[in-house]
């Protein structure tokens, strides 16, 4: 089965990307000339720019489209206004994760829901089993291409190229009908790195003209970046990556996600689960960790106590801000204090580990 491609696919070529199989995509993990650790470095100094035209876009219409959307997910929809932003996880009955997803209200009666490019097609179908009669959901994807322009360079590059005043947007907020480069899109002040930024959806057929019109205006405050780097600026900033810190096996309470799940409003999928999990006591819990011992901590590698598997490494590498090796690991309860000790089995070597709190990176975002 071939590969599926962006609109950018033939500006990968141009600028020597790396082309790799991300979820049935080819997509560029990095760029010559750069390399992930400084395609990093790029984003959290100046600025980056990312083709995630992956991404699936389903929008949600009707009379009834709130109810709908707020049965769905785990935060609370009812409370949002036009124009903006709302990051949710999105439950099974038992609790565990569909997905993880951003909503954006247009209206009352119309939402975005921009949810993972692996999950698109579950997640559609997911949706579709839960709507009401006067509501529909289309999958738009194919329609759409997303630019991410991330860092804190990223408004004094972009603002040139914009009809709005990026000042007035808030983050978690989008404008539904602008102009970049004198082309028509939807842009939000969100993002995947932990950096300010901005997130364009465009025509597939513009999206190359904005990806040029961005890359000239910013010259060498800009550079295109690939997924090696996403994934280590989103690992740096603690966001969660489905299949690693959140699964169908995983809720987002043991994810650490529980400010995002209001089990004191409204009904929604999952919710009964959640609230028995809660007061029960969760069994296990994602924590932070360094390395004591030398080694790199990857994904999925088991985690013991004194001989016995306590539970596994979500997501793990060295860092290239901290310049030390991190971790994330979904851990039985007891073993989730800071300070305590745990091996990672790393090439069939227990190596020292320790849990801590607040070692990951965090970086004010713009709001006014």
């Amino acid at each position: 089965m071939s590969l599926k491609q962006t609109p950018l696919y033939p500006l990968h070529l141009k600028y020597n990307g790396k082309l790799i199989d991300f979820s049935g995509w080819e997509l560029p993990v990095q760029y010559e000339g750069m390399g992930i650790i400084k395609e990093h470095h790029m984003v959290r100094e100046s600025a980056g720019l990312f083709d995630v035209s992956h991404m699936g876009e389903i929008f949600i219409e009707g009379d009834n489209a709130e109810a709908v959307v707020q049965n769905l997910v785990c935060n609370d929809v009812k409370a949002m206004h036009d124009g903006q932003v709302l990051y949710s996880p999105m439950c099974y009955p038992d609790g565990g994760t569909v997905d993880d997803l951003l909503i954006y209200r247009c209206h009352p009666g119309k939402y975005l829901l921009v949810v993972n490019a692996a999950n698109l097609d579950q997640d559609f179908e997911w949706i579709t089993q839960h709507l009401a009669k006067d509501v529909t959901a289309v999958n738009v994807s194919d329609q759409y291409a997303q630019l991410a322009l991330q860092g804190p360079k990223a408004q004094e590059i972009l603002q040139p190229l914009c009809d709005i005043s990026l000042d007035e947007l808030r983050f978690f907020w989008f404008q539904p009908s602008a102009k970049v480069a004198g082309v028509e899109c939807i842009i939000s002040r969100t993002g995947y790195t932990g950096e300010d930024g901005f997130e364009l959806y465009i025509k597939s057929t513009d999206a190359g003209l904005v990806w040029e019109k961005i890359l000239k205006t910013g010259g060498d405050r800009v550079a295109p970046v690939g997924l090696g780097a996403r994934d280590s600026l989103r690992f740096e900033a603690k966001l969660p990556l489905y299949g690693q810190e959140i699964d169908k096996d995983i809720s987002p309470l043991e994810a650490g996600l529980g400010f995002f799940v209001k089990l004191n409003g409204d009904d929604f999928i999952g919710k009964a689960a959640l609230v028995k999990q809660k007061q029960a006591g969760l069994p296990r819990k994602l924590v932070e960790f360094s390395m004591v011992g030398k080694g790199i901590p990857r994904s999925h590698y088991e985690v013991h106590k004194d001989g016995k598997t306590i539970g596994h490494v979500a997501s793990g590498m060295h860092s290239p801000t901290f310049r030390r090796p991190l971790g994330l690991a979904l851990v039985k309860t007891e073993y989730s204090s800071p300070g305590t000790q745990f091996d990672i089995i790393i090439r069939d070597k227990a190596v020292r580990a320790q849990v801590e709190a607040g070692v990951f990176y965090r970086k004010k975002t713009k709001s006014k």
